[in-house]
């Protein structure tokens, strides 16, 4: 069951005087994954198909997943109005695809499944709570908020069937952290990129990976606080058996937020030629 519904959203809120145009763009992005929950709760479903506990759990886990999708859509095309989300999304999974029919994961093991799936949501629940703190329009803030909490509800669900799975599956330390680690990693690959080419670049432009990803990157990056990484790093270090506070965790987590103002850094620069660039041919 839901936990709140599109009409619970203070909707008559909407002040565009109070929008950042840099987010904008990034909430688009984000729309176009969260709406793809369903594709992911077949992948889900397939991987541990004799397990009706986890699919059913998993089949909600979905349903919250396309309602968030639809509400950042909802919210976007109040600030753009001109933006059409549905055109949008169908060209995102047109172009965007996974196994859904799988029948084991490509993590290797269930356990290794629901690992990913907790890093997954650790990302999302820090990630949408910066947003909501980056943001002054105060309906992005009260979805925002809402998102996250759904996000953490998210993550402590697939923890709780990693438990169970672990009483089964072997996963050594090592292995653990390793498949948690592989998955942090993923955030650059094409999902999210490929989800701002379709969210926010004209269909006759082709998609440039490195292009897309430092439009999302440079702008998504720049919402974090340390004190969200230091909120992660105590989800991740829980998630592959570390104690989530203390010395380790703090140091790591210090280690996690050098390098992502390195990578904000990198990827703002990027963004900034892209928009010199685009200013240049715009002037000719």
């Amino acid at each position: 069951m839901k936990h709140w519904r599109l009409e619970d959203l203070p909707w008559d809120r909407f002040d565009p005087t109070k929008m950042d145009p840099e987010i904008v763009p990034a909430v688009k992005a984000a729309a176009m994954v969260e709406r793809n929950g369903g594709d992911y709760a077949r992948y889900l479903n397939s991987v541990f198909s004799d397990d009706p506990d986890f699919r059913q759990a998993a089949d909600h886990w979905a349903v919250e997943e396309i309602q968030h999708g639809d509400a950042l859509g909802r919210w976007a095309s109040l600030a753009d109005p001109g933006w059409d989300y549905a055109a949008a999304f169908a060209r995102y999974r047109e172009g965007f695809k996974i196994d859904v029919e799988a029948n084991a994961s490509i993590r290797g093991s269930r356990s290794g499944e629901l690992i990913a799936r907790c890093m997954v949501e650790t990302g999302t629940s820090s990630y949408y709570t910066a947003l909501a703190e980056a943001s002054e329009e105060p309906v992005l803030q009260a979805l925002c908020r809402q998102i996250a909490a759904d996000e953490y509800r998210h993550f402590k669900l697939f923890y709780d069937h990693l438990k169970r799975y672990l009483k089964r599956e072997d996963l050594s330390f090592l292995q653990r952290l390793r498949i948690a680690a592989g998955r942090v990693g993923e955030t650059e690959d094409d999902e999210l990129a490929f989800a701002y080419h379709c969210a926010n670049e004209d269909a006759e432009l082709g998609y440039d990976h490195a292009r897309c990803t430092a439009g999302y990157m440079g702008r998504a990056m720049g919402f974090y606080r340390f004190r969200h990484i230091e909120r992660s790093m105590g989800m991740m270090f829980k998630t592959v058996g570390l104690e989530p506070r203390g010395r380790m965790a703090d140091l790591a987590a210090r280690a996690a937020w050098r390098l992502l103002c390195w990578r904000r850094d990198k990827y703002r620069d990027a963004l900034a030629r892209q928009q010199v660039e685009a200013g240049l041919k715009l002037a000719a």
